[in-house]
């Protein structure tokens, strides 16, 4: 039997991207069985939500509930805001720029974890496949494996991270684990709950019997020294609190020589964040994770160097 989704969304001046995604959802099959809610934070946006709110109010069939912020949350705490919220069995993370490929999307995403192959690695965590709108062509950057090339044709697999903005996760996994650092405003929060997770003897999972498009541009963002200084430091944070010490080092350097490389400037940013990472042994507490998952870490070829 099918477990019961609840569909968490949080958006940023994207209307018009949200409205499509709402659409969309309400477009797939078999809602009353497998939807339980889709709850929707706006993070304090300066753009006017009118169209979703009326097509909210005049769509009960959806079942969603639009909750306003005042002040713009971050990812990691909006998504602790929704997800403590949540009452159904499943939670299905999306972005708000996405939009599902096929009808019966949301009927397999409730039925996944039931499948032998999770079920029997006790898989708490499934992202999938996620396409570029634009193009069609595979994104990468979403990709749960820093090993594209090997695992690119692999319809299922067990890793180390998943995509943020593009997985389920069973709710009991988080009453375990606990939610997203709320000291990350922006990036790696999904590294350092990933670890967490693995720890708490759950695996994490990749199927590609779902495919999401998402309206990110296929060149990419440019990048925005701001964005990368948060990378840098929060994985650095992540590094310390849950990995052997070399981890530590070699993912502060690597970062610290990408930062330079992509930033292209901003050296009072860099000497800035080079601070705050010496800080990081002396204010962060480590709770290394166990022999076993580190040799699941090594058994599913995790990137743990930088």
């Amino acid at each position: 039997m099918a477990e019961r989704i609840s569909i968490l969304i949080i958006t940023y001046n994207r209307p018009a991207d949200l409205l499509e995604l709402l659409i969309n959802l309400g477009g797939q099959s078999g809602l009353d069985e497998v939807l339980e809610e889709i709850l929707i934070l706006n993070n304090a946006s300066t753009e006017p939500y009118d169209e979703v709110v009326n097509y909210v109010n005049t769509h009960p069939q959806i079942k969603a509930k639009y909750i306003l912020s005042d002040e713009n949350l971050g990812v990691a705490k909006g998504r602790n805001k929704l997800m403590q919220m949540a009452t159904g069995s499943i939670l299905l993370n999306i972005d708000d720029d996405m939009a599902f490929t096929a009808p019966t999307d949301l009927q397999r995403l409730a039925a996944l974890f039931e499948e032998p192959f999770f079920k029997d690695a006790n898989t708490g965590v499934i992202t999938f496949r996620v396409i570029y709108y634009e193009n069609k062509e595979v994104q990468v950057t979403a990709f749960p494996h820093k090993m594209y090339e090997k695992y690119k044709s692999n319809p299922r697999f067990l890793t180390a991270y998943f995509a943020g903005g593009a997985n389920i996760t069973k709710a009991e996994v988080m009453k375990k684990t606990g939610l997203y650092p709320t000291d990350f405003h922006y990036g790696m929060e999904e590294y350092d709950l990933a670890y967490r997770i693995l720890d708490a003897g759950y695996t994490i999972g990749f199927d590609n019997g779902v495919t999401i498009a998402h309206k990110e541009s296929a060149l990419g963002r440019a990048p925005n020294y701001k964005k990368l200084q948060m990378q840098w430091i929060n994985k650095s944070k992540v590094a310390w609190r849950y990995l052997p010490f070399k981890y530590f080092v070699t993912t502060s350097v690597s970062w610290a020589i990408y930062y330079l490389r992509m930033a292209k400037g901003h050296l009072g940013t860099f000497f800035a964040s080079l601070w705050q990472i010496a800080k990081i042994p002396f204010i962060e507490k480590r709770h290394v994770v166990s022999k076993k998952t580190l040799d699941y870490l090594h058994d599913v070829e995790a990137r743990l160097k930088y």
